[in-house]
């Protein structure tokens, strides 16, 4: 199974790649994971819960990165297996190119090309539940890592304080993700 896809990320490109290397990042940006630890030079370990149709397995797995240019590129290996469930092996090619949004602020064009493959019971259960099920964890994955850095999509969702993403601010901008308000970056 192939994908690609691509998002734009309001915010620079060395904000994103060091929310890309962090692991509490990481940890709260993919579904399903309980466990993740290591670090980007000796790689990570993580455990994930997932349901795939009927088979729900916990996989225990390692993710290396390779191929890093800083702040532009990298490449992410990993392998996880989840028992009588199987197994999932996957590469995902990620870039970053600087960009601006539609209003003229600094932002990040990430793009990413992923191949993966399962065996075991997964396998069985067909290439389009599997295509559908890669694709959903891909989107939410990127969706949660989108927020961690800037701030979940304003229109109609609530702040912290409960008031709705209505622009309340005082100075009028954005909200900023969880990720740049620790690194205290605009």
């Amino acid at each position: 199974m192939q994908m690609t896809d691509s998002r734009i990320i309001a915010a620079a490109p060395g904000i994103v790649w060091e929310a890309l290397l962090d692991p509490e990042v990481l940890k709260d940006c993919v579904p399903g994971c309980e466990t993740l630890t290591g670090n980007p030079e000796d790689g990570f370990e993580a455990t994930v819960v997932q349901k795939v149709g009927p088979v729900k397995a916990k996989f225990t797995g390692v993710v290396t990165l390779s191929d890093r240019i800083e702040g532009e590129r990298l490449t992410l290996t990993g392998e996880g297996k989840g028992g009588a469930a199987g197994f999932a092996k996957g590469v995902a090619h990620v870039t970053l190119a600087p960009t601006t949004t539609e209003n003229g602020t600094e932002a990040t064009a990430l793009s990413y090309e992923v191949e993966a493959k399962v065996g075991g019971k997964l396998a069985q259960l067909g290439s389009r539940i599997i295509d559908g099920f890669a694709r959903k964890m891909a989107d939410e994955f990127f969706g949660r890592f989108q927020d961690a850095v800037e701030g979940p999509d304003d229109s109609g969702a609530e702040s912290e304080d409960g008031t709705g993403g209505d622009g309340n601010e005082s100075d009028g901008a954005a909200k900023k993700g969880w990720f740049r308000r620790v690194l205290g970056k605009d």
